[in-house]
């Protein structure tokens, strides 16, 4: 079965066309990138074209690959502090010399629309329904539940342990019953433990590393991954190729998480939008 998101992203477009009536004002999201990696600049283009279809507003705040910390939280503050901005966007992980700790402890939690500060991190981990998750982790929910994939009881592997996808969905899934293994670096015998599972959500960031002896005909698999060949096409960390046609279920890159993201990022736009009223 390959589970795209096309027909998952529709049904929260219907939702975001009927927010979109009630709307005064524009809803206006903030994107902070650092650099010009290529995972961040594929986002970022879906980004924009998603906005300029659903007519949103998205300003795009680049700051240099070497931007001192002073100066990346100086413009975090002016972006955060911003009335006219509803949503805030910083691309994660950050370059090693920075730190996003300020951000995430001064980030106003009604625009925290992707989940990065305390409060709704807060939330997320104890179970609270009013906080924002973060955008990618609810998007691999919602296949699921699209494609009527029952966790209750089911073993999941969840490959990657970030606060952006691994440990968010993580909880996620525990809410929903799921036993979840929770993988990361240094996880010992990986291919087995993905064998096992009923389930297989990846967000290593790996071109293709899991191949088809990773996984058996009943599994299910969600790709998180967002990676680049050389000439700029996109593919995912399963080898999609090789192992599409031996397993019950897989999303593909592009046109699986990916475009679901980018659907509930606006939906939260418009939420926060409308909440600042």
């Amino acid at each position: 079965m390959l589970m795209s998101g096309s027909e998952v992203a529709m049904g929260i477009l219907k939702e975001l066309v009927n927010k979109r009536v009630e709307m005064s004002s524009n809803p206006t999201l903030g994107i902070i990138r650092v650099g010009e990696k290529s995972n961040d600049l594929a986002y970022e283009r879906s980004i924009l074209k998603k906005f300029s279809d659903l007519n949103l507003s998205l300003k795009i705040f680049n700051l240099p690959a070497d931007v001192s910390q002073k100066k990346f939280d100086e413009k975090f503050d002016e972006v955060n502090l911003d009335p006219a901005i509803h949503g805030i966007l910083l691309f994660r992980p950050l370059p090693e010399e920075l730190s996003d700790k300020h951000a995430r402890a001064t980030i106003k939690p009604d625009k925290d629309i992707d989940c990065m500060g305390y409060e709704n991190i807060a939330k997320l981990f104890s179970g609270e329904p009013d906080g924002y998750a973060p955008c990618t982790a609810a998007a691999a929910m919602k296949i699921l539940d699209f494609y009527k994939i029952d966790l209750n009881g089911k073993n999941v592997a969840v490959l990657g342990r970030s606060l952006v996808v691994g440990r968010p969905v993580a909880s996620m899934l525990t809410t929903k019953n799921a036993t979840v293994t929770l993988c990361h670096s240094k996880t010992k015998d990986l291919k087995s433990i993905c064998q096992r599972s009923d389930i297989i959500i990846t967000a290593m960031g790996k071109s293709n590393f899991l191949t088809s002896d990773y996984f058996n005909e009943h599994s299910i698999i969600i790709d998180v991954g967002i990676n680049s060949y050389a000439d700029g096409k996109l593919c995912g960390d399963v080898d999609f190729e090789k192992v599409s046609g031996k397993v019950a279920g897989i999303t593909p890159v592009p046109g699986g998480v990916g475009a679901v993201t980018t659907s509930i990022l606006a939906l939260n736009v418009l939420k926060a939008c409308l909440n600042s009223y």
